[in-house]
């Protein structure tokens, strides 16, 4: 298409200088005594964080490692809205016959989360021992180097609009989606709203509510009689720390976006430790470096719409602003699809752990699979994991192998 763009990221050195500047004259709280994790990202962390990013922190060279995939820009519009220009990564495998994948980050994600499994999927799938993926990582609008509306009501129904459209526009007429957080539930709209396009997801988050009798009679009482397993018990600690003491982040943001912004906006403090503390809480002892929590709030720093547009997502997915009769809200998303095949991987440190009887009342589950480690990032955190169990649902004997018509991932 000739409106389809290449994309390289760079930003002005005013940017930077500006970041700079502002991080010189940041202005820290103080902290109680022996306060900890519990209470929020702790001060000694942040400034030590913030003095490394305006000292020595190098974004060029982030930024050229960043440009060594082949990145693109395009113009989406959805009905109702103007058209965005839309960022995203797109690298087709050499197998002929490739499985078309469309990864779609979460928030406080971005697209360098695809970046530890794109070699795996493109280039690792030989076509004979391992399938073969093109893979289409966006940034979703308001997130990264796309562009945001300016007009309210843009929610999960034009989320999924974009991406469908963006993956029908590189000529997918079928495609599979992976994703966790925004990406679990993006996959959930495109499977309710385009599942002639949209034929299978992966999913590494357990959004899903228990199965009740008028609805799930067989599941109901298979969770009313079956014990849990350790991963499920552990997961419902897990889910309940989530609910009691980490979803403060979320009301606030499905609710009043707008003043949060202007924190986000105009400190960079403020929006290191907002996303630093899900990074550190949200993943199982991962051991960021300096350089990829700075690569990471950089991204949402200079991102194209600014910080403050990545959290109306939540305040649009929570409230139905233009009274649309076929509003995908938490519980349609948290609903039964039909045709559309799921997998799930679970994480024993995500946010949300289900039991195995609870995301079955989603749709048709063809695989599943339980880790021993890992959290909410898991693309980033466990890629292994992630292309062995895309790998083992759409390969040869998979319960998605073939869902995609006329390409397998294999060369025979």
């Amino acid at each position: 298409m000739a409106d389809i763009r290449p994309y390289t990221i760079a930003v002005e050195d005013e940017r930077l200088k500006d970041l700079k500047t502002r991080l010189s004259l940041a202005k820290f709280p103080d902290e109680l005594d022996e306060a900890g994790w519990d209470m929020g990202a702790p001060l000694a962390d942040v400034k030590r964080l913030a003095k490394y990013w305006q000292e020595s922190y190098d974004w060029k060279k982030a930024e050229r490692e960043l440009n060594q995939v082949p990145q693109f820009v395009t113009n989406i519009q959805c009905e109702g809205f103007e058209p965005l220009a839309i960022h995203f990564i797109h690298v087709r495998s050499k197998v002929k016959g490739a499985i078309p994948l469309l990864f779609i980050h979460g928030w406080p994600g971005h697209f360098e989360e695809v970046l530890k499994i794109l070699k795996p999927l493109t280039e690792g799938g030989d076509g004979v021992k391992y399938p073969a993926f093109d893979v289409v990582a966006p940034s979703l609008p308001n997130f990264g180097f796309s562009e945001g509306p300016k007009k309210r009501g843009f929610a999960m129904e034009q989320y999924a609009e974009t991406m469908n459209k963006l993956m029908l526009k590189l000529g997918y007429d079928e495609y599979v989606t992976q994703g966790g957080d925004w990406g679990c539930h993006i996959s959930r709209a495109l499977a309710f709203r385009y599942p002639k396009y949209c034929k299978a997801t992966h999913l590494n988050m357990d959004s899903a509510d228990p199965p009740v009798f008028l609805k799930n009679p067989i599941l109901a009482l298979k969770h009313a009689i079956t014990p849990y397993n350790s991963r499920e018990q552990h997961g419902v600690t897990r889910s309940n720390w989530f609910d009691q003491e980490g979803r403060g982040y979320n009301l606030e943001q499905s609710t009043k976006p707008q003043t949060l912004g202007y924190a986000l906006a105009d400190s960079p403090v403020a929006c290191l430790a907002w996303i630093y503390e899900k990074l550190h809480d949200w993943t199982d002892a991962y051991p960021w470096s300096d350089d990829e929590i700075c690569t990471w709030v950089s991204i949402y720093w200079f991102s194209t719409a600014g910080p403050a547009a990545s959290v109306r997502i939540y305040y649009e997915t929570a409230h139905n602003v233009d009274g649309r009769k076929d509003k995908i809200d938490r519980e349609k998303m948290r609903s039964w699809s039909p045709g559309v095949k799921l997998g799930f991987s679970h994480f024993p440190m995500d946010l949300a752990v289900r039991p195995s009887t609870w995301v079955r009342t989603l749709g048709n589950v063809v695989f599943e699979k339980e880790h021993g480690s890992g959290g909410h990032f898991a693309a980033w955190e466990r890629p292994d994991d992630i292309v062995t169990d895309v790998r083992e649902m759409f390969g040869k004997g998979g319960g998605a192998f073939g869902v995609v018509r006329g390409v397998t991932g294999y060369t025979s």
